[in-house]
């Protein structure tokens, strides 16, 4: 099997890597790119493992590029969400929900550059602590510490009882309809009393500059947007679960991401950035 043919079949999985240390398609589209070309002017002869050369590259170069990005993101306007990724392929859904869900990237994004790429290789890719310490350039034991500080800021912020994947859609179909129907009581019902609402506009659209916590706030805000939406929510696959995608009244969408348990949603994640959308 020639380099490009091995490249090709490992590109998927490069891509998702990346994609899970920068929550930016367009970046990690550009990583592996990247990757590539050094693969090209490298002595192919030499690579032993082909594949680990590769997960390292990528995730030196993703490293690279998140250390960078932190500045940006830190003048960004309004929160910084992820980019949310669809998917009607049910293969590539599984691989989604259980590597890069989006609940994860949005938690990943309150870890240091060091701890999301430590926690990423280990615990979602199973790297071994000596081949991510190479990658982060600190030792083996500090890298097991770094997994550690990021697993334990995952499980904390995780919702204690996960749901299933019924039980999240019945809560987003819920939580649909009532917008469509402009049903408050539907809202405030399906919602979690403490519900976090964060939106991303990126300075680009309207957008709240700041989290918006609790159920009933979070439900009469909704409804008074569903009086000037466009059209009804539309179902969509984001990141291997069930999002929504609304028109808004100025002729923008958000792509909406949730969590779910016990049957409500703890967390709406809205993305109203142009840029971010384009994909969809």
């Amino acid at each position: 099997m020639t380099d490009a043919e091995c490249f090709a079949r490992a590109r998927p999985r490069l891509l998702r890597l990346a994609y899970s240390e920068l929550g930016d398609v367009g970046e990690a589209e550009d990583v592996v790119q990247e990757a590539w070309l050094r693969l090209d002017r490298a002595d192919a002869g030499t690579i032993e493992n082909l594949d680990g050369w590769l997960t390292t590259v990528v995730a030196r170069i993703a490293l690279d590029r998140l250390r960078s990005a932190r500045m940006r993101r830190e003048a960004y306007v309004g929160p910084w969400l992820p980019e949310p990724v669809a998917s009607d392929d049910p293969a590539d859904r599984v691989t989604l929900d259980e590597s890069v869900s989006y609940a994860l990237l949005a938690v990943l994004e309150q870890l240091s550059p060091a701890e999301r790429t430590a926690f990423v290789l280990h615990d979602v890719f199973d790297v071994p602590f000596a081949d991510v310490a190479e990658v982060v350039g600190r030792t083996p034991e500090a890298v097991r510490q770094l997994a550690s500080r990021a697993r334990r800021h995952v499980k904390r912020e995780r919702p204690r009882f996960a749901a299933s994947r019924d039980e999240h859609n019945r809560a987003v179909r819920a939580f649909g309809q009532a917008i469509a129907e402009g049903d408050l009581e539907g809202l405030v019902a399906v919602l979690d009393p403490d519900v976090v609402w964060t939106s991303d506009g990126g300075g680009r659209v309207t957008a709240a500059r700041k989290p918006l916590r609790g159920g009933a706030r979070v439900a009469r805000a909704w409804r008074a947007l569903s009086r000037r939406s466009a059209r009804e929510p539309a179902e969509i696959e984001l990141n291997g679960r069930l999002g929504l995608v609304i028109q808004g009244g100025d002729g923008h969408r958000a792509a909406l991401s949730f969590v779910v348990s016990e049957g409500r949603i703890t967390r709406i994640d809205a993305v109203r950035n142009p840029e971010k959308l384009r994909r969809l």
